[in-house]
């Protein structure tokens, strides 16, 4: 269960289901029980099936790069697990969203067909699709909207919030794995402009997602039940920032550290919005 687990990166699925929730409440006065557990289920199998297929095909990469956090490389599962399960679990995210909507479905579909595409090519292309991950991380805030039937601006600042630090986190990833990119011929910045450039630019970005995390004030007002969780978000991000001017070299400590301010950060919206 555990390598399962790994394999499909459920606690991203699950801080995307909880995304796709806060941009229901925050778009709409009414929270419909049926479709926010919908947009839930969506945006679980959705990124569960494109990670699932991410490691099938980054195999030798992750080897390369001895990623014993993969449990293809682990040897807990084997590849053709993975492929098995990137087929299986796409249609359950395709089916919950047209029970939602048409739009919700086409939607859904498109980033998930992105997320193939991503897996299969546009990962070499570095930036692109360093800008394509970060866009996932954003999207099921518009997700909600589209649910709700409502894009606002909150939806914006949301979306412009997980952008920006999800694009420096994937910025950051690529510093950590130069050797495995090289297989494969990954033009990630930091094979292309070199890894002190990858560290300073990983750092603006981040930096930036601090500074407009004041913004969800407006709609939100001085609840503490918001302002706890994203001042603790900030935190974590401003030392991370502070790390990575220093040229600090455990990005996995890094990257979980962001993941981590990520995560409290959505629980003060879901608090803030609720």
């Amino acid at each position: 269960m555990k390598a399962i687990w790994d394999l499909l990166r459920l606690e991203h699925g699950i801080m995307y289901g909880i995304a796709v929730i806060i941009g229901i409440i925050v778009s709409s006065e009414n929270l419909e029980l049926d479709k926010a557990i919908l947009g839930f289920l969506t945006a679980l199998f959705c990124q569960a099936s494109s990670f699932a297929l991410n490691d099938y095909l980054d195999y030798e990469v992750d080897l390369k790069n001895r990623r014993m956090d993969r449990p293809l490389v682990r040897g807990d599962l084997k590849r053709e697990h993975a492929l098995i399960l990137a087929i299986a679990l796409a249609p359950f995210g395709f089916i919950s969203a047209y029970l939602i909507s048409f739009q919700a479905f086409l939607f859904a579909f498109g980033i998930t067909v992105l997320g193939y595409f991503y897996d299969l090519k546009l990962k070499e292309y570095g930036i692109f699709g360093n800008i394509y991950i970060a866009f996932t991380m954003g999207a099921p805030f518009i997700f909600g909207g589209i649910i709700a039937e409502r894009l606002n601006v909150q939806i914006v600042i949301l979306f412009l919030l997980a952008f920006l630090s999800g694009l420096g986190r994937e910025i950051m990833k690529g510093i950590e794995d130069v050797e495995g990119d090289a297989l494969r011929g990954v033009k990630s910045v930091a094979r292309i402009k070199g890894v002190d450039f990858a560290y300073k630019l990983s750092a603006v970005l981040i930096t930036s997602a601090v500074l407009l995390s004041p913004l969800p004030l407006i709609h939100y007002g001085l609840d503490p039940l918001y302002v706890m969780p994203v001042a603790i978000a900030d935190i974590l991000f401003i030392r991370t920032v502070i790390r990575l001017f220093r040229h600090d070299k455990d990005i996995r400590k890094l990257r979980k550290d962001t993941l981590l301010a990520m995560l409290s950060g959505l629980l003060g919206f879901l608090l803030g919005a609720i």
